[in-house]
């Protein structure tokens, strides 16, 4: 085993303790101190630098059935998280290289090293491992070229547009050759930054009036893609403006996270028959074998500065739940990421 350099007598990291109803709030957690792990046989030690925050986990921290496994109660939560290693029980990984994992939510953590990728801060700074780079990176390309079925031409439409997600996907969709890229946002300054920045050809407002009227407006000639990170109303005016042979890739609904009432359904369901539209909800854990296409194709975008990128960082561990709520909420712009 490598040397391990001077620790810390103990590991603070958050625990789940009660299941949410609705809104999270901060009693259902807690910030606790745990003894410092020890890295056992095939196992790393890494010091957390970086770590995620994703809508996803509200998810986790329910118990009903779903695609992943609920957070324990009482138990350290986990998240996509990058650090560097400090001391190492497994061959191939070293003490100084830094990993990607998903053992977040803490100050250390030991991991065993097949969980463990080995990543580059000289090639793109270690954060964009967990945005741009990572796990939303590939969200987007995969939804959008794979589930999506984007093909040069098409017109897109993205909810959530201004996230670490959906920002990927409209850049994403310029430039494959869209002919026509609109998204929405909570925001006049996320409008801005859409259209300014990343190039969208239109952008709106959602709390301005209703999204249909506003996604008529900016699609008068309807679209053949949408991209749904919201759900809700954005789902059913993007079915209601759907063109023959349209997509509908779903990658989250945020807008019913913390509903304790199920939602009714978009109204305007028939005219998926009346324009032979397809719908498909997809994980991004079911494409991974894309994941070295998505590095050759992106990396070099964002090198560039093809493709841009935000981050929203937060300071300190003890501010994750503050940055996780934030998520909800949408006080992010681009990727909301805690830096320890």
């Amino acid at each position: 085993m490598t040397n391990t350099p001077a620790l810390p007598d103990v590991n603070r990291e958050w625990h789940l303790l009660s299941r949410p109803v609705g809104w999270p709030k901060p009693e259902d957690f807690a910030l606790v101190e745990a003894p410092m792990p020890t890295p056992g046989e095939g196992q790393v030690l890494v010091r957390n630098l970086y770590v995620s925050v994703d809508p996803y986990m509200r998810g986790r921290m329910s118990d009903a059935k779903s695609y992943v496994a609920p957070f324990e109660l009482g138990k350290v939560m986990q998240g996509g998280a990058v650090g560097e290693v400090v001391a190492s029980n497994a061959e191939g990984i070293s003490a100084g290289d830094h990993v990607l994992h998903f053992f977040g939510w803490r100050e250390y953590a030991a991991v065993d090293a097949e969980n463990a990728v080995k990543v580059d801060p000289q090639a793109a700074p270690l954060s964009t491992y967990l945005g741009v780079l990572g796990m939303p990176g590939l969200t987007a390309y995969a939804g959008l070229l794979r589930t999506a079925a984007f093909k040069e031409g098409d017109v897109v439409f993205v909810s959530g547009a201004a996230g670490a997600v959906g920002s990927q996907v409209g850049q994403t969709a310029k430039l494959k050759g869209a002919s026509r890229v609109i998204g929405s946002a909570g925001s006049d300054a996320k409008v801005k930054l859409l259209v300014e920045e990343y190039g969208f050809d239109a952008a709106f407002n959602y709390k301005d009036g209703p999204v249909s009227e506003q996604l008529r407006a900016a699609a008068p000639d309807g679209i053949d893609v949408y991209f749904d990170n919201v759900g809700g109303d954005h789902l059913e005016a993007a079915i209601g403006s759907l063109n023959q042979g349209g997509r509908i890739a779903i990658c989250g609904m945020i807008s019913r996270y913390n509903d304790t009432e199920p939602a009714p359904g978009p109204r305007n369901l028939v005219r998926l028959l009346q324009t032979r539209s397809r719908m498909e909800g997809f994980l991004v854990s079911d494409h991974e074998d894309l994941q070295p296409q998505f590095v050759r194709e992106v990396g070099p975008w964002v090198a560039s500065g093809a493709l841009k990128y935000r981050e929203t960082v937060v300071e300190g561990i003890e501010n994750n739940l503050e940055a996780f709520l934030g998520i909800l909420r949408g006080d992010n712009t681009g990727k909301m990421i805690v830096k320890l």
